[in-house]
């Protein structure tokens, strides 16, 4: 017969506890517990047999009880504004890469670009005393940056860089991204250029900054010719506002979308409209999503290096819940203009 203490929680609650599981198992608690956290210092055959035992008893971890045990949990919270953006989904599989074999989990929060719904999930998460927080840039409410001062969760940025914030942050310049597309297209002889963009989140100004301050220092920026609109970004809308911008400025001769999607869409319009791409309009894109190396023509963009970023950031997190000191705070990780048949 099993002791009182041992299987309280089973009579009281109806549900497996760790203590079954391990018993089945053949381990002790400790192990069963590393073993379903993934943690890879427990032999494979032992988690395996931990993994097996959980699976016969149905056992679920109760995170909340976790953390009560340990006074915090074994969670990293990640926030980003959109899972229908391939470059968010590259990011968060790369940071669960890291932080999984390390027995942490990662929770995900999707705020759709809403600076109020981002402050709601960061006041949940806080709830539950998570290891740490990743955020996607530095633009949230007031409120959100006090909580997250006040909590002493440790905090690594992605997506962009601010070296005088004394934050840690993984990324790279939006404004030199914004610059180098607008270079790029005047070497290839292009003066009427236009931007168009979409979400408008702060990542997008700024990339429509740096682009409008290369015009500018060239002589060649035209107020007119920027298409800046609120709705998501969507291949769809990208065939919208090309037609939108030939039909208002025919005299156009190179367009820099925030967004690949809205460049595919474009050239998909272009060839229903029989408008010739690059003789007539070039095109560039940005974040070069895997589609864009197949559209027709081939679509140039600025690859972002979206994988890279949430790899480093899961490490300064790493780092961080060590109770280390980041040595390189500020990590610019780059990017790189991939010149196809569309510029």
């Amino acid at each position: 017969m099993t002791s009182a203490n041992s299987d309280k929680n089973t009579r009281t609650t109806g549900r497996p506890t760790l203590n079954e599981v391990a018993r089945r198992a053949g381990v002790s608690p400790i192990t069963a517990s590393r073993a379903l956290r993934g943690i890879t210092t427990v032999a494979e055959d032992l988690a395996q047999k931990v993994r097996e035992a959980a699976r016969e008893l149905g056992y679920v971890v109760n995170p909340a009880a976790r953390a009560l045990a340990s006074a915090q949990s074994q969670a990293v919270v990640v926030l980003v504004p959109s899972l229908a953006n391939q470059l968010f989904v590259d990011t968060l599989e790369a940071i669960h890469a890291v932080l999984r074999p390390k027995g942490l989990e990662v929770l995900i929060g999707n705020f759709h670009y809403s600076r109020d719904e981002e402050e709601d999930l960061i006041r949940n998460y806080l709830a539950y005393q998570p290891r740490g927080l990743l955020l996607t840039g530095f633009e949230r409410t007031e409120s959100a940056r006090r909580m997250i001062e006040a909590s002493g969760v440790p905090c690594v940025y992605m997506m962009d860089l601010d070296s005088g914030s004394g934050l840690n942050c993984v990324g790279f310049s939006q404004l030199q991204a914004g610059a180098t597309a607008a270079e790029h297209l005047m070497s290839r002889g292009r003066r009427r250029l236009a931007f168009v963009g979409a979400q408008l989140d702060q990542r997008t100004l700024l990339r429509g900054e740096g682009f409008r301050r290369a015009l500018q220092k060239a002589g060649l920026y035209d107020p007119g010719l920027e298409v800046l609109t609120p709705r998501p970004s969507s291949v769809g809308l990208g065939g919208e506002l090309f037609t939108q911008l030939l039909t208002s400025h025919p005299q156009i001769d190179g367009i820099f979308f925030c967004n690949d999607d809205l460049a595919q869409g474009a050239l998909l319009e272009a060839m229903r409209r029989g408008v010739k791409i690059p003789e007539q309009v070039a095109v560039l894109g940005f974040n070069d999503l895997p589609s864009s190396a197949f559209m027709v023509p081939r679509l140039s963009s600025i690859r972002t290096p979206r994988e890279a970023i949430g790899r480093r950031a899961a490490e300064q997190m790493l780092t961080l819940i060590a109770g280390k000191v980041v040595e390189e705070p500020v990590q610019d990780m780059g990017f790189e203009l991939v010149i196809r048949e569309s510029s």
